[in-house]
């Protein structure tokens, strides 16, 4: 019985002992630059992101950026602040399965709050250059309007059925590793 013991023990310790230290302490930038003119509103958003791996699966980032919407005549402009965390899982080679979790802040005339999760996929195209896609599957919004009054809007997007098969934000982008 000792030596199964030891066995299990030391086959535990070889599962998670790692030599490599992967992309911990890598350092990645990228961002988020978006138009949208549908209707009478026009809105537009660069957020650059940067951040750093803290161990070879995990990263942490801070977007900090602008965005500004006109509705109506009315423009209002924002200071945006998006600070994530992903947690990266090797599927095949260079193809990678990513899961976020963002806390987006807007700070304008209205203050708005919110977490989003979003899963997406990470193509390693060189050693300093990927290529990744994801889109919000959940995501909860709080927004403090200035002249009085506040918001709060849950949205999910389960895949469960017809209705809700429609993919929400839809990104695409590039990100590079220092």
């Amino acid at each position: 019985m000792k030596k199964m013991i030891l066995v299990v023990v030391l086959a535990t310790v070889c599962l998670f002992a790692n030599a490599q230290d992967g992309l911990k302490g890598t350092w990645f930038a990228g961002g988020e630059i978006s138009y949208s003119d549908v209707s009478d509103v026009k809105s537009t958003m660069v957020l650059p992101i940067a951040g750093t791996f803290v161990s070879p699966d995990v990263a942490v980032g801070l977007g900090v950026g602008y965005m500004s919407v006109k509705e109506n005549g009315v423009t209002d402009d924002a200071f945006v602040v998006k600070p994530l965390v992903r947690k990266y899982w090797n599927i095949t080679g260079p193809l990678y399965l990513f899961g976020q979790a963002a806390a987006p802040m807007i700070f304008g005339d209205n203050t708005q709050l919110g977490l989003q999760l979003s899963p997406g996929l990470d193509f390693v195209v060189t050693s300093w250059m990927t290529i990744e896609t994801s889109f919000t599957i959940f995501g909860v919004n709080y927004i403090d309007y200035d002249g009085g009054g506040s918001d709060f809007s849950i949205g999910a997007n389960p895949f469960n059925s017809i209705a809700d098969r429609e993919v929400g934000n839809l990104q695409v982008g590039v990100k590079f590793l220092f």
